[in-house]
């Protein structure tokens, strides 16, 4: 039953995350042609884009989509926990790792 848990949330939260860096992605496109009036750089490591355009796309676009995938698992994550009251695999408070050396006190 674990296992089932285990592959029920990997695809649930793989889901979460692919829509949310896919809607992240399109608001990103619009916001960037608003604010420069021209279409994000298609590759920031061609060498015919100017580098800090190359920086500052690569900086937002990705903690942009960094931050909307982690929200995204987030809220899968709750909703998940309503659904089977308990935290999905590998997110229980008291999930610890065997092969990590026990904290000393």
């Amino acid at each position: 039953m674990a296992s089932d848990s285990s592959k029920l949330w990997s695809v649930f939260s793989l889901g979460a995350a692919l829509g949310a860096a896919a809607l992240a992605k399109k608001a990103l496109n619009t916001s960037w042609k608003a604010a420069t009036g021209k279409n994000p750089p298609a590759n920031p490591a061609d060498p015919d884009v100017d580098v800090w355009e190359a920086v500052a796309w690569a900086t937002v676009s990705g903690t942009f989509v960094a931050i909307a995938r982690m929200m995204a698992t987030r809220k899968a994550a709750n909703y998940y926990a309503k659904s089977t009251g308990h935290l999905p695999p590998g997110l229980q408070k008291d999930n610890q790792d065997a092969s990590a050396p026990t904290p000393k006190t």
